[in-house]
C-alpha cells in the first residue's frame, strides 16, 4: 500500500479545499446584495451575487460580484470579498482544476505529488497531502486548497495561522464538473470554467451517444482494482465512472473504498477487470491469484490497465478517464 496509487487514493479522499485570507468564517450570514445559498459541487453551496440587469453587457454576467458566500462540504460558510491572488494547493486534483482555469501565475505552491500539468512540477512544494505549515506560511497564500482528509493536527495548525479552510468533495462526474464552475466563480474565472466544462460535457455526451443502444441485460460486469487488494463500491466517483461507461460494478454492494474478498470476486465473475497501470506488478498479482483463472475477464484476456492519474483524480480530465473506461469495456462501441 505504499505505491503511487495510495497517493491517488489520498487525493481522491482529499478532493478540494479552498482557503480565503479575506474570508469571514463567522456565523455565515448572507451579506447584503447576495442571494440565499444554492447547491454547488460536492455538497457545497454558493450564495451568488446579484444577477446583472438585462441591459448589462453579456461579459458582465461572467464576472463575479463580491462579496461571495460559499458553504463548504463541512457545512462552514466562507465569504470571499475579492478574487484570490495567491493560491496554494495540497491536492493533485485541485491543482489540475486551478491550471485548467488559467490560474498558473497565481499558484504559489502545490503538494509534492502534483505532477500535471508540466508547469505544476516547477511550483514550490508545500509538503505532502497534509501540508507543511512552515512552507505554507512562507508562501503567504490568500487561499489554500486541501481536502476533508486533512488530519486534525494540520487543520488545527492552519486554523491557528488564520487560514480559513474550505472543502469540497465531488463524489460523481457531475459533481466534479460543478466544482469547476464553483471554483471559476470563486476565482472570477467563469468564462474559462465554462470552456472547460463544455469540453467535459462533450466527452460525457460522446460516451452516452456511443452506448445509447445498450440494454440493461447487455451491460458488462466490471471489477476495478486501483491498489493491490483494494476496490471501490458505491458513493465514490470511480464507481460513477463505471456506471456512466455502461458497466456494472461488481463491488456496488459495498460502500466506499474496500479491501477485496478474492472469493467474492470469483463468484461475481466480472467480464472486464480494470487496474491501475502505475502500481508495480499489480497485473501480475491479479493474474496470479488462485482460482482467478476461472473468471471470464481472465479467460477472455479483458484485464486492462488504466492511467493512474486520470482514474484517481476527479478533476478536469475525469471525463477523459470516462472515455478510456468506456473504451476498455466496450471497444466495439466507443471509438
Amino acid at each position: 500500500m505504499k505505491s503511487k496509487w495510495l497517493v491517488g487514493l489520498a487525493a481522491l479522499l482529499v478532493s478540494a479545499m479552498v482557503i480565503a485570507g479575506c474570508a469571514d468564517n463567522g456565523s455565515g450570514g448572507t451579506p447584503s446584495g447576495v442571494k440565499e445559498p444554492t447547491t454547488a459541487a460536492g455538497g457545497s453551496s454558493v450564495s451568488p451575487s446579484a444577477s446583472p440587469s438585462p441591459s448589462a453587457p453579456a461579459a458582465a454576467s461572467k464576472k463575479t460580484v463580491y462579496p461571495l458566500t460559499v458553504k463548504d462540504a463541512s457545512g462552514k460558510d466562507v465569504t470571499f470579498t475579492k478574487a484570490p491572488e495567491r493560491i496554494v494547493s495540497l491536492s493533485p486534483s485541485e491543482t489540475e482544476v486551478l491550471f485548467a482555469l488559467g490560474l498558473n501565475s497565481k499558484i504559489v505552491g502545490v503538494s509534492q505529488y502534483d505532477d500535471y500539468p508540466e508547469e505544476a512540477k516547477s511550483k514550490p512544494k508545500m509538503g505532502n497531502l497534509q501540508g507543511n505549515p512552515e512552507a505554507i506560511i512562507a508562501a503567504n497564500p490568500d487561499i489554500v486548497f486541501a481536502g476533508l482528509s486533512l488530519n486534525k493536527p494540520s487543520v488545527d495548525k492552519l486554523t491557528e495561522l488564520k487560514m480559513n479552510l474550505f472543502t469540497a468533495e465531488p463524489k460523481t462526474v457531475d459533481q466534479a464538473i460543478e466544482r469547476i464552475a464553483l471554483y471559476g466563480k470563486i476565482t472570477d474565472t467563469q468564462e474559462q470554467a465554462d470552456k472547460v466544462i463544455a469540453q467535459m460535457k462533450a466527452d460525457k455526451q460522446k460516451v452516452a451517444d456511443a452506448l445509447k443502444g445498450l440494454k440493461d441485460d447487455q451491460k458488462k460486469k466490471v471489477y476495478v482494482e486501483f491498489s493491490a487488494g483494494w476496490t471501490v463500491g458505491k458513493g465514490e466517483f470511480m464507481d460513477d465512472l463505471i456506471t456512466l461507461a455502461g458497466g456494472v460494478n461488481v463491488a456496488s454492494d459495498l460502500q466506499g473504498w474496500k479491501q477485496i474478498s478474492e472469493e467474492k470476486i470469483i463468484q461475481s465473475n466480472p467480464e472486464v477487470i480494470l487496474f491501475s497501470k502505475g502500481v508495480p506488478d499489480l497485473e501480475k498479482t491479479i493474474r496470479g491469484r488462485g482460482g482467478w483463472d476461472k473468471i471470464k475477464a481472465m479467460q477472455d484476456n479483458k484485464v486492462i490497465a488504466v492511467d493512474d492519474n486520470l482514474l484517481s483524480r476527479p478533476g478536469p480530465r475525469v471525463t477523459k478517464a470516462l472515455i478510456d473506461v468506456a473504451k476498455a469495456i466496450y471497444p466495439d462501441l466507443v471509438k
